[in-house]
């Protein structure tokens, strides 16, 4: 869509404003809002100003002029506002009108063109499964004193006692019961329909959805695959869609990692495969579940390159509570088909040789998905590069469930870091793959491990419930 045409659907839509906005490095998204009329061909061209300063892990005071400039193919009208507003995605460029290497969103551009100026192919497609829950109610509060959080779900199992409803309907969700129940226990299949009628409104194809394994809400809703740039602004569109559909129902949704303790947690299962032109480069009908030898290399790449990966693609202090034995969580770096206890599965379900793909299970919605996603397609393209045979380095393929296999065995297989902390450690020793044609700039990353340094560092410091129960009798 050139830049006419946006002006032009500006005029259709009898638009009032449009919202240009940008992806800071949380992951946030960001924005400012300008009146239509103020919106012309030169907006295009010289894009939007704002203060970088004002954006945690940016930029400088010093040098604290930057600029968006739009994406005129990322346009979708705004379903929430009262007054029509069009929302456009930048990128960020300095004054001098370079590139700014911080950009989360012109990294995974920058991770695409290196793939095609390597020769691999024309195409990384990625497909994210971003589960969520949905609350009631949520409370939290940190203090010199106290310290706590609470949350609330209708069809929690903790409910199935509760009075304060006018008379307990009962059909509550058991913990790790929650996977895919008709109603009356599924109570969220109306507000999962209104999220995905809202998301087809603004250009994604929906495929499916369904309430998840954990009580309380958890749900899950499935979108149409696309190449690596537009798949992660899809996330932040079906990410900001979510969470305020769920407010417009009085409810609350949250993309955390591990909301409840002793109940599975929220991955980001991530499908990811290579095209050339139409040709796909993972399948290989005599292969390892159809996989061809470039899919195991990239397999390769990715477990090779795990404990450095989980600081981007899980990079939440958060993130490490999920990652636990027993709660599907994939925390074994080894491959296997159609296994969902190994942190890379083949899907091998009513799959053609288009649909050959991999899975990483390892990943969270707490991921800035621009990074991540950029960052998983560096360690696949550095494991073709280097032909890392995932079997010949001992990660499987394993083809059984891995939680149940005696723990002398469990001992020789490789596991995630332990926490933040570790995977930033990993991060150090480990990053020359993403540094490769100048996709992630060293200064990004240094940047990047001390700001999420600084936020492990927040968490550690602070006292811990829990701990009262252990400690303060002593």
């Amino acid at each position: 869509m050139s830049a006419a045409n946006v002006l032009q659907l500006i005029k259709d839509k009898n638009i009032e404003w449009v919202d240009f906005r940008f992806v800071g490095l949380s992951g946030k998204a960001q924005h400012i809002s300008l009146p239509a009329s103020e919106v012309d061909e030169d907006t295009f061209v010289a894009g939007v100003a704002f203060d970088g300063s004002s954006i945690p892990g940016f930029r400088g005071i010093e040098e604290s002029d930057m600029v968006m400039m739009p994406d005129t193919e990322s346009v979708y009208i705004d379903p929430f506002t009262a007054h029509p507003t069009l929302i456009i995605m930048c990128n960020i460029h300095t004054p001098e009108g370079g590139r700014y290497d911080r950009d989360p969103r012109s990294i995974a551009q920058k991770a695409e063109e290196y793939m095609q100026k390597a020769g691999v192919g024309t195409t990384a497609f990625f497909a994210p499964e971003s589960e969520f829950f949905i609350f009631d109610d949520v409370r939290f509060e940190n203090g010199m004193n106290k310290a706590y959080f609470e949350v609330d779900s209708e069809e929690a199992a903790w409910n199935s006692g509760r009075k304060e409803e006018g008379g307990n309907l009962g059909f509550k969700v058991p913990v790790k019961g929650g996977y895919v129940p008709v109603a009356p226990m599924d109570t969220q299949q109306d507000i999962r329909s209104e999220i995905c009628r809202l998301l087809m409104e603004s250009g994604l194809r929906i495929e499916r959805h369904h309430h998840e394994v954990a009580t309380a809400g958890q749900g899950e809703i499935n979108f149409r695959f696309d190449t690596l740039s537009k798949t992660a602004d899809n996330l932040m569109k079906y990410k900001y869609i979510i969470h305020n559909t769920a407010r417009q129902y009085g409810k609350v949704a949250t993309f955390m990692p591990k909301p409840l303790f002793g109940d599975n947690g929220s991955g980001m299962h991530v499908h990811m495969s290579i095209f050339n032109g139409d040709t796909p480069l993972f399948y290989d009908k005599d292969g390892y579940a159809n996989l061809s030898e470039l899919a195991l290399h990239y397999i390769g790449g990715i477990l090779y390159h795990a404990p450095a990966l989980i600081a981007i693609t899980n990079p939440s202090t958060n993130s490490f509570k999920r990652l636990v034995p027993g709660y599907e969580a994939p925390v074994n770096l080894v491959f296997s088909k159609g296994n969902r206890s190994a942190a890379v599965r083949i899907p091998i379900a009513a799959v053609s040789p288009k649909g050959c793909r991999i899975e990483f299970r390892t990943p969270d919605s707490t991921a800035n998905p621009y990074l991540a996603f950029a960052a998983m397609l560096m360690a696949g393209l550095d494991g073709i590069k280097r032909k890392l045979d995932p079997r010949a380095l001992g990660y499987g393929p394993l083809d059984k469930n891995i939680y149940d296999l005696p723990e002398e065995d469990k001992k020789e297989i490789r596991s995630v870091p332990r926490d933040l902390d570790a995977a930033l450690d990993a991060l150090e020793a480990d990053h020359e793959f993403l540094t490769e044609g100048g996709v992630f700039s060293q200064d990004f990353l240094n940047n990047y491990i001390e700001f999420k340094r600084a936020e492990a560092k927040s968490v550690n410091i602070r006292i811990n419930p829990f701990e009262y129960g252990l400690y303060f009798d002593c």
